[in-house]
């Protein structure tokens, strides 16, 4: 008996990107990450990169990648921001894809996707080959090869999709049990219904197409997976595998026991579901009767002989198709049953409408700039994955117009990109998620509303026309479940149009920063390049001033401009300032000369009068900040008044701290006014102990022994999370001089200090250092200490004490 088995995990979060930076903003549901996608790398992404193997005692004794034994995908989107800001994880996947190749015959065990996670079947046919193309492309750049499957967003499938994927190239797709609807054996005429997942998953199908192609499928165990997902079966990793072991049968033939999950089930909806997956592929892996393979060597071994027809239109999270994805159809997350989805339909119509609009101006506005418009966007992929000058000069030489090529054309090359970028959003605006939850006012369909806002600004720009005011007249027609979020409209004017951002405003950021940042001759501001030109500041007391004028440059678009800047702090949150596109150099240090003279003679309001004039109105404020810089600059204002009120508390917390012991002994509750002061006292000292470079251990013990004293609930989330950064940042300093005794022994006191606390501290990061450490610098100092170096003897005792604290085995 021919045994296979194959575990798919589909890893995937919608783009988050500020669509006017091309950056992902702080969101403070994460807490205490930044954003979503740095909080499920480190429960998920990371962890499946290098998962750990316990012994008997919970020790680690291996620390291996899962990616390498499993099929995957990643979503582009995702993959582009991993690459920014979690580079050592970026890598770890595409080394997996690799080693993967080694394992499977040749064949990779990623596959592609397509590309921002738009339901196919419901794009129309020149979305749908861009989406594609665009998935396999970024693969291509990414993995260094062509794809062999492609992963379909919600796995939805229609006969015109899977003809889109035959047309690509590409020889699979998987697909969910009950999307199969007729099943043909070999030989046979007559097709056997399978419809509501009777079909047997244990083997590949192919299709034919109405083109005269085919195309294989893949049809998943829905029961394992479902168990997968939702019903604990990775609590324990012996009962993962032995579920999965138990779904093969007594035939001769060959046979592939195959699941597909989230790929998000294994770590950050089920926390440790990680490390039941390497426990189980471990023990597979050993297990003469089963072989791991992936889908492209098995479908390379066994051609699919047995024809399938599929439902059309139908995916694997929506029992009635794909009506999730454009009306009120009943699924939803359950959260909230007296919620209704009546929004989906007119969030899906008005933005339908609007890319149709767009089309016609693309299709206006394009061909004087692009010799192919349509083949030029199908292209311009290349261009997201490498805004170069090179690749940009590249692009234009094989899609625009000769006559725009030209010196003294910058213009219309901008328009041009102008005109990619707007499809472009018009393609993120149909991100999946926008539908898939319950709420309109939810942070996924917001996101695909600012993609829309951005689209309809370039397209402003473009064509100086209105498309804005139709689109909210059907956006309006959506209701939230919320009373105090409006509709669609309201909800667009309340989020996307703050985000908005022009080169104005840029600079405005630029300015506002400049006074809390020290910025170089040439800064990088998200997705643009602000050179500074001439730049005056001044400092008088509490109250700072910046003056000068910048040249700021899209990195996107290649739009330009040089501008002038006039700001005013006058200490706290007081702060004032305009810009202006520059009017000359005459003009200009007319201003100079004037604001900078009254602010020398501490004339403020003169000051101020003064730049209103110049600036003929001030517009801006600490609000201008894009929202990353202004919490850091918030801090920095803040910072002064909370020390004040630190050192009054703190003065007040000591005065009455015996009887708040004492009263805690009585079990008496403690008078709100104190609780509230013992609860701010000792939640910021420690948090500002834990936050310093050189941790002072008595003290932190001291403080957490005071807070159970009297009883206060510590932000253990916060905690935990200053603590295994201060954790992550002894083992950096450690890992540059490994052979440095004094820093293994901060960082052995360190890793004893966060194993002893009540927090939950992830220490994975340091453990992957710790096992790195373990395979090239344990053996080095072990030969020494055997032959009777105390320095290394020591070294060695230390580096196993600090195994201890992190429950490794060296």
């Amino acid at each position: 008996m021919a045994r296979y088995l194959c575990i798919h995990g589909h890893f995937y979060q919608p783009p988050r990107e500020n669509p006017w930076l091309e950056s992902v903003e702080h969101q403070e549901s994460a807490y205490p990450f930044h954003d979503w996608n740095e909080r499920i790398t480190a429960e998920c992404y990371g962890p499946n990169a290098n998962s750990r193997i316990l012994d008997e005692e919970g020790y680690i004794t291996r620390i291996v990648s899962n990616y390498s034994w499993i099929s995957f995908n990643f979503g582009p989107t995702l993959l582009a921001w991993m690459e920014r800001s979690r580079p050592d994880v970026y890598q770890a996947i595409l080394r997996a894809d690799a080693d993967s190749r080694r394992h499977f015959s040749g064949h990779g065990s990623a596959l592609a996707q397509a590309y921002n996670h738009s339901i196919l079947p419901l794009c129309n046919e020149r979305d749908r080959r861009t989406q594609i193309r665009w998935g396999i492309r970024d693969f291509e750049h990414r993995f260094g090869r062509a794809p062999e499957g492609i992963w379909l967003p919600e796995t939805a499938a229609d006969t015109p999709t899977l003809e889109a994927l035959a047309d690509a190239g590409l020889a699979f797709t998987i697909l969910a049990p009950h999307q199969a609807a007729e099943v043909r054996p070999p030989g046979r005429k007559e097709w056997r219904d399978v419809r509501g997942a009777r079909i047997d998953p244990r083997r590949g199908y192919f299709t034919r197409l109405p083109s005269g192609r085919s195309i294989a499928l893949f049809f998943y165990d829905g029961p394992v997976s479902q168990a997968v997902a939702f019903e604990q079966l990775l609590s324990n990793g012996d009962k993962f595998r032995d579920r999965l072991l138990g779904t093969f049968d007594d035939r001769d033939g060959p046979q592939l026991v195959h699941i597909a999950t989230d790929g998000e089930t294994y770590g950050h909806h089920h926390r440790h579901g990680d490390m039941a997956l390497a426990y189980a592929l471990r023990t597979i892996e050993a297990d003469p009767r089963v072989e791991l393979t992936n889908y492209g060597e098995f479908l390379e071994r066994f051609p699919p002989d047995h024809e399938v027809r599929i439902v059309e239109r139908s995916s694997w999270s929506c029992s009635h198709g794909v009506e999730r994805w454009r009306r009120h159809c009943g699924c939803n997350t359950g959260g909230r049953p007296e919620w209704n989805q009546e929004w989906r339909a007119p969030l899906r119509h008005a933005l339908e409408s609007l890319r149709d609009r767009l089309v016609e101006l693309y299709e206006q506005y394009a061909p004087p700039m692009l010799r192919a418009p349509w083949d030029a966007r199908d292209d311009y992929v290349e261009l997201i994955l490498d805004r170069c000058d090179a690749a940009l000069a590249g692009f234009l030489e094989r899609h625009a117009q000769p006559e725009i090529l030209g010196d003294g054309h910058e213009a219309e090359r901008t328009t041009a990109l102008k005109l990619l970028e707007m499809q472009r959003h018009a393609q993120l605006m149909f991100t999946s998620c926008a539908w898939f939850f319950d709420e309109l006012s939810g942070i996924e369909t917001v996101q695909v509303l600012g993609y829309a806002g951005r689209a309809i600004q370039l397209a402003a720009e473009i064509a100086m026309i209105n498309v804005e005011t139709p689109f909210l007249r059907q956006l309006s027609l959506a209701h939230s479940n919320l009373v105090e979020q409006g509709d669609g409209a309201q909800i667009y004017n309340m989020y996307v149009v703050p985000q908005a951002v022009d080169l104005s405003r840029l600079v405005a950021h630029y300015a506002v920063s400049s006074l809390f940042s020290d910025y170089s001759e040439r800064a990088r501001v998200h997705a643009y390049l602000v050179d500074q030109i001439d730049a005056h500041y001044k400092s008088l007391g509490r109250s700072k001033l910046a003056v000068g004028k910048v040249r700021v440059v899209s990195e996107v678009t290649r739009d330009h401009q040089v501008l002038s800047f006039g700001i005013l702090h006058m200490g706290d949150h007081n702060l004032s300032g305009g810009v202006r596109e520059f009017q000359g150099e005459a003009e200009y240090e007319q201003m100079c000369e004037e604001v900078l003279g009254a602010f020398s003679r501490a004339d403020m309001p003169e000051a101020l009068r003064l730049l209103d004039k110049h600036f003929l109105e001030l517009t801006y404020s600490l609000r201008s900040l894009f929202r990353d810089e202004q919490r850091r600059v918030l801090d920095l204002i803040v910072g002064t008044a909370m020390t004040d009120a630190e050192g009054l508390s703190g003065r007040l917390y000591e005065a009455h701290s015996p009887l708040l012991r004492y009263l805690a002994t009585l079990d008496f509750p403690l008078p709100p006014p104190l609780e509230r002061l013992a609860d701010f006292v000792l939640n910021t000292t420690l948090r500002r102990e834990l936050g310093r470079r050189e941790l002072d251990f008595s003290r932190i013990r001291t403080l957490l022994e005071e807070a159970d004293g009297v009883g206060i609930e510590l932000d253990r989330v916060g905690m935990g999370y200053a603590l295994q950064q201060a954790l992550e940042s002894a083992m950096e300093q450690w890992a540059e001089r490994p052979e440095q005794l004094g820093r293994l022994r901060k960082l052995r006191r360190t890793a004893e200090l966060a194993h002893s606390l009540p927090f939950e501290i992830d220490l994975s990061v340091v453990q992957n250092h710790y096992f790195r450490a373990l395979e090239n610098e344990l053996p080095r100092f072990s030969e020494q200490a055997d032959r009777g170096d105390p320095v290394a003897i020591e070294w060695r005792d230390e580096f196993r004490a600090l195994g201890l604290a992190l429950r490794m085995r060296a």
